[in-house]
């Protein structure tokens, strides 16, 4: 318990927000009428991934693969709630994890795991870095 109050919060708040460039690009490009193709998806998450990396990786945060299991979770928390207030504005109908309960699992899983994945390669970048 001691370890979670060690992270720096105000910056897993601020990467977990970060991320949510990735459905806000998929509701613009919705709204606009746009099919947004596979590798848009792909090299948004890239994107986020490596400043998520770099962040972590080139400076002293703390514990660096649980604060980004725990940017993942923020994020995973925070794209479930974007979805219910903005899919009845948008669809008129809820849509997304928090209405259908049995993806709220899978969803914090895969986004902890994208999280710990960015965590390992942030520790790899610190060893790199430090020769």
């Amino acid at each position: 318990m001691e370890t979670l109050r060690e992270l720096h919060w105000p910056l897993v708040l601020g990467l977990g927000a970060l991320a949510l460039v990735r459905p806000l690009v998929r509701i613009v490009g919705g709204q606009a009428g746009i099919d947004e193709p596979p590798a848009v998806a792909v090299a948004v998450t890239l994107a986020i991934s490596l400043v998520w990396i770099a962040v972590v990786g080139l400076t002293r945060v703390a514990h660096p693969l649980l604060t980004l299991v725990m940017v993942g979770l923020t994020y995973a928390v925070l794209s479930m709630l974007l979805a219910a207030v903005l899919s009845p504005l948008l669809t008129g109908r809820a849509q997304g994890p928090l209405a259908t309960p049995v993806a709220i699992v899978p969803v914090l899983l895969t986004n902890a795991v994208w999280g710990a994945a960015a965590g390992l390669l942030a520790l790899v970048l610190r060893r790199l870095r430090s020769g």
